[in-house]
């Protein structure tokens, strides 16, 4: 039987169950948006991260941008962020005209560092951008310090971290404000687009509220220019329930991601994830390096086994931003990483039996 490389599974059993449920009960309550279930996500998932407010908007690339934006990010402006993201990060960044500037992430973590970001820093520096990459917090009490001595924000991306952890502390309620996408197969998934911006910081928190709904602070009050990108109120239901579970997900996460540890050590020229000190990881993707990439992942799919790539173009290849003005070299270690990484599976219900033959499937390549 195929393998996907991701599957919605009924984890914890009975999770499905719950959903329907809360989608019902919404339904049945009438009131379609900015309701209740909307209040109630955005009080719980706040106070879940410690943070003092979470807004929810449409999607995770709406949260970045309204995010910036609350940042006082605009036009003219630079922001440092990694080269090896997912292209929402920089779009977001051109969004609100302002300029994305690539920085090299950490050869081991994969996550910008205080180190990559800082010789980027010029005058014009308004915000770093810390993607916690595959669910991995980046090294935030370093990025902190540089982000406050140079008088910056410091925007943390936070789409694949739900539930992470940094010195005690949940990625997105670091930095001065965060995004978060709840796109189906993330940690923390709706059944459909659906985003957070996270602050304690009341300007910002305030201007998401009325950004993401016409700029209005009342209704037929607009008090700025904003735009249509609410919070569905059925996702909201959706996302309350699977809030409850989501130490639990995450925990299956981890087990899974050690039983890889322990079965694809000393295999191959295989390189698995690397965590720095303090920074945890919830695993929403688990990528290993392999100079033999494409092979390895033909294959996998020759038996049946899915993979994905995360991410097979750096960002200064794509041919959206020649713009910018990079060219094939500059960013050494993104070109590495796009050229060697290949995500296995890995998701809450995946079974023993479903892990071992990826193991051995790998395994086998390498004794070939």
């Amino acid at each position: 039987m195929p393998l996907p490389y991701f599957q919605f599974r009924d984890f914890p059993v009975g999770l499905e169950a719950q959903v329907q449920q809360a989608v019902q009960e919404a339904v049945a309550g009438k009131q379609y948006v900015l309701g209740p279930q909307v209040q109630a996500f955005e009080q719980e998932f706040a106070s879940y991260l410690g943070a003092e407010t979470a807004i929810g908007v449409g999607n995770g690339y709406d949260a970045l941008v309204i995010a910036l934006k609350g940042l006082g990010i605009g036009a003219g402006d630079e922001v440092v962020l990694p080269v090896h993201t997912f292209i929402a990060t920089v779009n977001a960044v051109l969004q609100v005209g302002a300029r994305p500037v690539l920085a090299e992430p950490n050869k081991y973590t994969y996550n910008l560092t205080a180190e990559m970001a800082a010789p980027h820093i010029t005058p014009k520096t308004k915000a770093i951008l810390a993607v916690h990459l595959y669910g991995q917090v980046c090294q935030m009490e370093e990025l902190q310090q540089l982000a406050q001595t140079q008088s910056i924000k410091l925007l943390e991306d936070a789409a694949q971290a739900h539930g992470a952890k940094y010195k005690g502390r949940f990625a997105g309620s670091i930095g001065d404000a965060a995004a978060f996408s709840f796109y189906p197969t993330k940690n923390l998934g709706a059944l459909g687009d659906a985003g957070a911006v996270v602050s304690s910081d009341a300007y910002v928190s305030a201007f998401a509220a009325r950004y993401r709904n016409y700029g209005e602070s009342r209704k037929y009050n607009s008090e700025l220019v904003g735009v249509n990108s609410r919070l569905d109120e059925l996702q909201a239901a959706v996302l309350r329930v699977k809030l409850r579970h989501l130490d639990a997900l995450n925990l299956e996460r981890q087990r899974l991601a050690q039983v890889y540890f322990q079965e694809l050590q000393n295999t191959g020229d295989l390189i698995l994830p690397h965590m720095a000190p303090d920074c945890a990881h919830v695993y929403h993707i688990f990528n290993i390096r392999t100079q033999h990439r494409d092979a390895l992942q033909a294959w996998l799919q020759a038996q049946g086994i899915g993979t994905a790539i995360h991410y097979p173009v750096p960002v200064h290849l794509q041919p959206a931003y020649t713009f910018l003005g990079h060219k094939a070299g500059d960013f050494p270690v993104a070109e590495e990483l796009a050229r060697t990484s290949l995500s296995l599976p890995l998701f809450p219900g995946l079974t023993e039996a479903e892990q071992q033959r990826v193991v051995e499937a790998v395994k086998a390549f390498f004794r070939q």
